[in-house]
């Protein structure tokens, strides 16, 4: 793996999935990286600095000043600023509350704190915590302040917690850490200048609407959200402040920095957007939005009577095309095109039509792309009518390359 020969530094915070702390030590000196275990007090509680020094192979370190023979004054000094200057990585696992909110807000009275705080190098912080805690918006401002710093948020899982709540909250696995920090060091995931982006606010859609025929019923189509939600997540990951727009899904809620609004309708969606638009540096509309709605939604269940059933539909307001027209210099506008013929005509004439600055063009007609696939295989045509195609891959690297592209668009 490419962790072999890095110094990799792991904070491990007071959080009850710090007994994972241990296995994911014992992956990374397997993979032959050099480890050096920082422990907060309240940690201890939870695992002992004698499991991860043994796990490991260095003492592990908790306070400024380690003791000798039990008495205070005759120790050595932990200096925080060289544990910084080591470091390759560091990667706080897990990240409690209590620390997230102690590095968001540069208070350093522990060694794991002042150590993040004289770090060059970049880090990595795994949240764990209970469902309501993750979610609270203090929680939220301080992972968004972190990211606005340039560091890497790894999101905390869906699952059991330890309260006997299900919701997000539970510490990534050893191995999905792992894997990221493998290609990080790899790939140079995440090292795309996060600067360039810190700080900018984008505006997403996703998802798709629902437009009511009666109380029970409805008019949709086929999208879940996931590239629209793999897209928030690639823009918080660089820094930019995000607000996310979706339709009805059944994804579960994206990272706790995104502010997301939930809506049903086109219309819904079109005042949500509206809301926020003027404010927004980066506009990406990756939400599938009926074209129609019925005109006269019943205000009672419709009986089955008749053998053919009417139904009169009128046009949903345009909502690429109505922003496009009110879009700013400084604005950037990047929209979608699922097609099923024609697929390239017709997304250059969207492109065109709604003041774009790009277009993301998927054809039904290639496989694993398009709704409900956890896939995607894109090509970005922009307004100087320059294409760029990409292999089919995971939507989650798609949001990335569409992150890249947006990236070397405002460097150049």
């Amino acid at each position: 793996m490419s962790v072999t020969g890095k110094r990799i530094l792991l904070g491990v915070t007071g959080s009850i999935s710090a007994y994972k702390s241990a296995l994911l030590v014992r992956l990374l000196v397997k993979a032959g990286a050099e480890v050096q275990v920082v422990m907060t007090e309240a940690a201890q509680a939870f695992i002992t600095p004698l499991t991860l020094a043994t796990l490991s192979k260095r003492p592990v370190l908790s306070t400024f000043v380690s003791s000798e023979s039990g008495r205070a004054g005759n120790g050595s000094w932990n200096n925080h600023v060289e544990l910084g200057l080591w470091a390759d990585v560091i990667v706080i696992a897990p990240a409690s509350a209590h620390t997230l909110a102690r590095c968001a807000t540069g208070l350093c009275n522990d060694l794991l704190s002042a150590v993040y705080l004289s770090a060059r190098c970049p880090v990595f912080f795994a949240p764990a915590m209970d469902v309501d805690m993750y979610h609270h918006p203090t929680t939220a401002e301080n992972l968004r302040k972190l990211k606005s710093f340039g560091n890497h948020i790894i999101q905390a899982e869906h699952g059991e917690l330890a309260s006997g709540l299900i919701g997000e909250g539970r510490l990534a696995e050893p191995d999905t850490i792992m894997q990221l920090l493998d290609k990080f060091f790899r790939l140079g995931y995440g090292n795309t200048e996060p600067s360039i982006l810190a700080g900018k606010r984008v505006l997403i859609t996703a998802g798709p609407t629902q437009e009511p025929i009666d109380p029970v019923r409805y008019i949709s189509n086929h999208s879940t959200g996931k590239m629209g939600y793999a897209i928030a997540n690639a823009f918080v990951k660089v820094g930019a402040t995000v607000s996310l727009v979706s339709g009805p899904t059944s994804l579960p809620l994206p990272d706790p920095g995104i502010q997301c609004t939930q809506v049903r309708s086109a219309q819904e969606m079109f005042v949500a957007t509206q809301a926020v638009f003027k404010e927004a540096d980066i506009i990406v509309l990756s939400a599938a939005v009926a074209d129609y709605t019925p005109a006269h939604p019943a205000d009672q269940k419709i009986k089955k009577k008749e053998s053919v059933f009417s139904l009169e539909l009128t046009k949903t307001t345009d909502i690429a095309a109505t922003l496009g027209n009110q879009k700013q210099p400084g604005q950037w506008m990047m929209g979608f095109a699922l097609e099923t013929n024609n697929e390239y005509e017709n997304a250059v004439k969207k492109l065109q039509a709604k003041n774009l600055d790009w277009i993301v063009l998927n054809s039904l007609r290639d496989e694993g792309a398009g709704f409900g696939h956890d896939t995607n295989k894109i090509t970005v045509i922009d307004k100087d009518g320059q294409t760029h195609k990409f292999a089919l891959k995971s939507k989650e690297d798609v949001a990335q390359d569409l992150v890249n592209l947006i990236i070397n668009k405002l460097k150049s």
